[in-house]
């Protein structure tokens, strides 16, 4: 089944090695993501087994249709990663940034830096940290895989310098200059 889960990757390179289309992010990253966060108001794309480990405050799971649903505070998020989903989630996310809404977020994307959905993530985020080894996911049946594609968290807030105190354990960590190109 393909549900919308913070810890679940459908990702098309893990379903073609595996089988399963559901993967969870180790909890290490959950972790590191509430340190920096302070805690976690929102995760959009859940699910209530996820909702142990990333312990939001509200989540939407596919039945409540996170997409239909009001964002706001602080947010982590592992958006479904179908391409056609990964975008909508990602759009929405820097909708409600810029609209206020959302006052500080987490993202683990796969680094697909040439979409435009990845680009409009970047230009909302304030850093990134690209991972320095694919992140290990793992399933409910206690099988573990690697996406063929390596991941990416964004940042947006009003700490960066602490995502990447927090973050450079993974991987390398820059943060992102929006001055505009001349």
């Amino acid at each position: 089944a393909d549900r919308r889960r913070s810890l679940a990757v459908v990702s098309s390179p893990v379903r073609h090695n595996s089988g399963q289309a559901e993967w969870y992010t180790p909890a290490e990253y959950v972790e590191a993501a509430r340190t920096v966060l302070g805690g976690i108001d929102l995760d959009p794309a859940s699910c209530s087994s996820a909702n142990e480990v990333v312990r939001a405050a509200t989540f939407y799971d596919q039945r409540s249709d996170g997409l239909a649903q009001p964002w706001f505070g602080r947010v982590w998020m592992n958006p479904p990663y179908g391409a056609n989903h990964m975008a909508a989630f990602c759009t929405r996310l820097v909708e409600a940034i810029k609209g206020g809404a959302v006052s500080a977020a987490i993202v683990l994307t796969n680094n697909a830096t040439e979409t435009r959905w990845f680009g409009d993530l970047a230009a909302a985020a304030a850093a990134v940290c690209f991972p320095a080894k694919r992140i290990r996911f793992w399933s409910e049946r206690g099988q573990a895989s690697q996406p063929l594609q390596g991941q990416a968290f964004l940042y947006a807030g009003p700490d960066p310098d602490r995502f990447r105190a927090e973050f450079s354990r993974f991987g390398w960590t820059a943060l992102i200059d929006r001055q505009p190109q001349r």
